[in-house]
């Protein structure tokens, strides 16, 4: 079978078989190494999207790859009626590393959510308290029925009825925020960078209002770190650039350098008030997931991912911004680190597809903003040529738009 024929017959048996829920583009990836992806036909593309913001250590990282196979070799699942090594090792590096003090850990950010909102109302029905769960405009904190109650009505409208108890409110907006937290909230629940909302960071005045209403109402801080955290906004967690500490964090997508795993953190006093059988999970914290997320977070401390996402963010979104002097196509660079997106003055799917035919993977949220999600281990070289391709695929739309 030719690499055409094995490319078309996986589009096929998909199409056939797969719920058809994903717009997926025209193209069969059969191998990754670093920041380089390989097509079933041999082409190969610089991934600036991780795996929407999975593969932070890059794809196939030899030590993830290492941990993963010795692991599978010994011991794969046996539930949470029983203690691992590679569970409580995990514990204990993710709690030092985020300054939390308990952890639950899951498949994905989604259940990572879902577990946030769960331990939010226990804490609230401990208390006598049947209040609201507070989020925002733009935000995305997964696709299950709890996170997808805290989103819009658009988003929500063909599901309901959802869970009850969530008021969304403008991403940034001080007076709304301070106007509405009373003695009856649950919790604010927030992303420090929102991600699928256009790559918006919020405002640290803002992070830090959160946190001061929270303590006025005794409500909790939550913070949505799926797609921001572990090290993406040039800091291990988003909210550590305002100088605020949340009550509970989600986490999820890079943890496990490309194995699905979450998790929920938090205080000792939100954790608390969760008693045994509340919650679990069956898959939830298994020893391979697990082993898996000890050597990426090992990874990252060994080649200073963190650090190294803020250098090379900055260097990115200067290079863009310098550009962006020139162009009456890009409206704002904005983002963290190596979260960086790029506001067009117009919808931006089409550079998605130009980009990925020249060899380059981003894609398009919120309609106009190009976001790059690159692995941090990405070189310098491979980084400039993200950019200088992005540059001038968009070159030729700043002649369209002088023609128009």
């Amino acid at each position: 079978m030719t690499p055409t024929q094995e490319q078309n017959r996986a589009q096929a048996l998909e199409q056939k078989h797969h719920l058809q829920l994903y717009k997926r583009y025209p193209v069969t990836f059969v191998d990754g190494k670093g920041s380089i992806l390989t097509d079933s036909e041999g082409k190969k593309y610089i991934d600036a999207l991780a795996g929407i913001a999975v593969n932070s250590v890059g794809h196939c990282h030899p030590q993830v790859v290492n941990a993963i196979q010795e692991q599978a070799a010994k011991l794969i699942h046996v539930s949470n009626l029983y203690f691992t090594e590679p569970q409580s090792e995990l514990a204990e590096r993710l709690t030092r590393i985020s300054g939390m003090d308990r952890v639950f850990f899951t498949n994905s950010g989604t259940e990572a959510v879902e577990g946030a909102i769960k331990l939010a109302k226990r804490r609230g029905a401990n208390k006598g308290r049947r209040g609201q769960i507070i989020s925002f405009d733009g935000c995305f904190h997964g696709r299950s029925s709890g996170p997808l109650s805290a989103h819009s009505a658009k988003q929500k409208q063909a599901f309901e009825p959802l869970l009850p108890g969530f008021a969304q409110l403008p991403f940034g907006d001080e007076q709304i925020l301070r106007h509405t937290v009373d003695d009856n909230t649950l919790a604010i629940l927030i992303e420090p960078v929102q991600g699928e909302g256009g790559v918006r960071a919020a405002p640290d005045s803002f992070l830090q209002l959160a946190r001061q209403l929270c303590d006025e109402h005794d409500a909790l801080l939550i913070v949505d770190e799926v797609q921001c955290g572990v090290g993406r906004t040039g800091s291990w967690w988003g909210f550590q650039q305002s100088g605020v500490k949340p009550d509970i964090m989600t986490v999820g997508k890079a943890l496990g350098g490309g194995y699905p795993i979450g998790a929920v953190l938090a205080t000792e006093e939100a954790a608390g008030h969760f008693a045994f059988g509340d919650h679990g999970t069956t898959f939830g914290g298994n020893a391979l997931g697990c082993a898996a997320a000890n050597a990426t977070l090992k990874v990252f401390e060994e080649e200073k991912l963190v650090e190294r996402a803020a250098e090379m963010g900055e260097y990115a979104r200067h290079k863009l911004q310098k550009a962006a002097e020139s162009s009456d196509r890009i409206q704002e660079v904005r983002g963290r680190g190596m979260m960086i997106g790029v506001n067009l003055a117009f919808e931006g799917k089409k550079l998605v597809v130009e980009l990925m035919e020249k060899g380059v993977l981003a894609n398009c949220t919120a309609d106009t903003v190009i976001r790059f999600l690159p692995p941090l281990t990405i070189s310098k070289e491979e980084l400039d040529q993200v950019l200088d391709t992005f540059l001038e695929v968009l070159a030729k739309h700043e002649t369209e738009g002088q023609d128009a």
